[in-house]
């Protein structure tokens, strides 16, 4: 490098680092990557001479002293021939997160879903990169859990036992969903995971599947072995204003008769959760739209501390015929609080101007006079109309 006249010489970081504060004139001594050459970037042609270096000639011993960059490359090539880069065979997602051994059923005629987690084989914790260490002692205390996508909340989540301890869990538990409809067939997706439970930190996702339901037949069990993927994304575009609250049976029946609409709150399933404790004290209440007069309203009973309420209770609404075209049932369920306001918990409403499965109900009530015609129906935290507690 010239220097030119009158200009300060300038030293580089790294020789102001290594600076020599011996007596004397300052002289910068060798950089520290001197002593401690790299690796070279790229591998060596193949077919290469590993001799090379021995036939290099003597001249340049004294060039190898000046760059030992150099000088270690030669030796440094052969060795990398001979020893594979463990990083670089990195096994697939499928084999590393474990395999999940079930089977799935729907029984249609009671609209549940049965899912048998049979047992679960999982990889020795890897503290590497794209593998999430789990216990210290390289087992797991895993348990399974279950969401309906979409519209996951902690209403519909199921969640088998933990064990301790093990790598080879064998739960042989069934989880069932009720209130199942055929159009949930269609349109939902179980997802499935498999977790590591903490006591002192949050829980370690290991994998999960997802299986479309609409591949399942009525009334035939499916088996599945599964390899686990890592947590896909949550589709955040879904609508949040119709979460699931949980799944409510209702009846419906107009009897000739005494000219009236007999409306059965049976039971509620997979309610969210209101309370402190995890649990809700839910009751029901059914209004007849438009009410003028403000005497539709009909309420349940309290369930204490529980979140598969069953009610078996029926209400009577003295109604012409031809005015149920006219007409909505608005059913919402609450969670009861002494000493303050009542939680809303979720509600549905049955009517000409509802779709899917509370439009067909409702239907389906008009044409069968004098028949009981149950449906399940998904509670959503949309409150129906403006109706206060």
């Amino acid at each position: 490098m010239t220097q030119r006249k009158g200009e300060k010489p300038t030293i580089s970081i790294q020789e102001h680092m290594a600076i020599d504060v011996c007596p004397g004139p300052i002289q910068p001594i060798k950089q520290i990557s001197d002593y401690f050459p790299r690796y070279p970037r790229g591998l060596p042609p193949v077919g290469a001479p590993c001799a090379a270096l021995s036939a290099a000639p003597a001249a340049t011993a004294s060039e190898s002293e000046d760059n030992p960059d150099r000088a270690f490359a030669g030796a440094s090539a052969s060795r990398r021939d001979d020893e594979p880069d463990v990083e670089a065979y990195d096994s697939d997602d499928s084999t590393t997160l474990g395999t999940l051994d079930f089977s799935l059923l729907y029984d249609q005629e009671n609209n549940a879903l049965h899912c048998t987690i049979n047992k679960a084989k999982l990889p020795v914790p890897r503290y590497k990169k794209g593998l999430k260490p789990m216990d210290h002692n390289g087992l797991s205390d895993p348990y399974v859990k279950l969401h309906l996508l979409p519209g996951a909340s902690k209403a519909n989540k199921l969640r088998t036992k933990t064990l301790r301890n093990t790598l080879n869990p064998v739960w042989s538990e069934t989880l069932t969903y009720y209130g199942i409809t055929d159009e949930d067939m269609v349109r939902k997706t179980l997802r499935i995971s498999v977790c590591d439970e903490d006591k002192f930190r949050h829980n370690e996702f290991i994998g999960e599947t997802r299986i479309p339901l609409k591949k399942l037949k009525p009334n035939q069990t499916k088996n599945f072995n599964n390899c686990l993927e890592k947590q896909l994304p949550v589709n955040k575009t879904e609508d949040k204003s119709l979460e699931e609250r949980g799944r409510i049976m209702i009846s419906l029946k107009y009897n000739t008769l005494k000219s009236c609409l007999v409306v059965g709150i049976i039971r509620c399933a997979h309610l969210a959760a209101m309370d402190a404790n995890g649990f809700s004290d839910p009751y029901v209440k059914t209004y007849l739209k438009p009410d003028e007069n403000k005497k539709s309203k009909h309420k349940t009973a309290v369930k204490k501390k529980t979140l598969n309420p069953e009610f078996n209770e029926e209400f009577c609404y003295d109604i012409k015929y031809a005015d149920l075209t006219k007409k909505t049932l608005e059913v919402t369920v609450w969670d009861y609080d002494l000493g303050k306001s009542n939680d809303f918990i979720g509600g549905v409403s049955l009517g000409i101007n509802a779709n899917g499965e509370r439009l067909k109900h409702w239907f389906d009530c008009l044409k069968n006079k004098d028949k009981k015609i149950e449906r399940w129906h998904t509670l959503t935290n949309e409150l129906p109309g403006s109706l206060n507690d």
